[in-house]
């Protein structure tokens, strides 16, 4: 059993004298296996894909949900369960150096990729700054969000503080932070650990695409979109 919140591509090695039987895989986004080879049984079903057996995925907090899925599909609750680390995860005792792994070319990650998708993820960021779509954001850039909200909500009601003043409102974060310079498509898989800020200026359209669970600070309407934007 294979299991990421995350989309993934799970690249299947094993070794000399290991039978894989059957693989099952999951996860709240899309999930693909490579490597392994075709005669060995596989059922995907996740979120994403409104998979037959519905979802789950491997994480210190949602064990509970593995043994009923391993009872439907497998017959028999989870033995042993051993979580990923940066990319990487051992099923079974850990790897001797001398441990050379059997992988089928039948499948490979690289037959999953969209050549014509733009780069996803942090890393379509990156490419979308040096191609001046978007630009870091700055601590002028969420003052002046907060001055904007002040100077189109004269009626706040919220009273002065001594020596303060009137409290503004919340300011959109900084880190991980972009502003809209042009036409832009939100880069696929922008969810939890990868998700951003983006704040869209007056007289910029509004980004195609989804950006997932990140915050869009949009000038033009002078609201906030996106889950994290009541804590911010």
């Amino acid at each position: 059993m294979l299991g990421a919140y995350e989309p993934t591509i799970w690249n299947i090695g094993w070794s000399k004298g290991t039978t894989i039987l059957a693989v099952l895989v999951s996860g709240y986004h899309r999930q693909a296996v490579a490597g392994l080879e075709k005669h060995v049984p596989q059922l995907n079903s996740s979120y994403d894909n409104r998979g037959p057996c519905g979802y789950f995925y491997v994480t210190s907090d949602n064990l509970s949900a593995l043994n009923p899925m391993a009872k439907r599909v497998f017959g028999q609750p989870v033995e042993m369960v051993f979580p990923a680390e940066k990319g990487r995860v051992v099923v079974g005792d850990p790897l001797q150096s001398d441990t050379k792994l059997v992988t089928s070319p039948e499948t490979t990650p690289t037959s999953f990729y969209d050549k014509d998708a733009s780069i996803a993820g942090p890393a379509g960021l990156e490419d979308a700054v040096r191609k001046g779509l978007l630009r870091k954001a700055t601590v002028a850039d969420a003052d002046a969000w907060a001055d904007a909200v002040i100077q189109n909500s004269p009626q706040r009601g919220v009273p002065p503080v001594a020596g303060k003043g009137i409290p503004k409102p919340p300011r959109p974060p900084t880190y991980n932070a972009y502003v809209v310079l042009k036409s832009f498509t939100y880069p696929a898989g922008l969810y939890g650990g990868n998700s951003a800020t983006f704040i869209i200026p007056k007289g910029i359209p509004r980004p195609d695409g989804n950006p997932g669970h990140s915050a869009v600070y949009d000038f033009n309407t002078l609201n906030c979109q996106g889950p994290l934007c009541g804590d911010r």
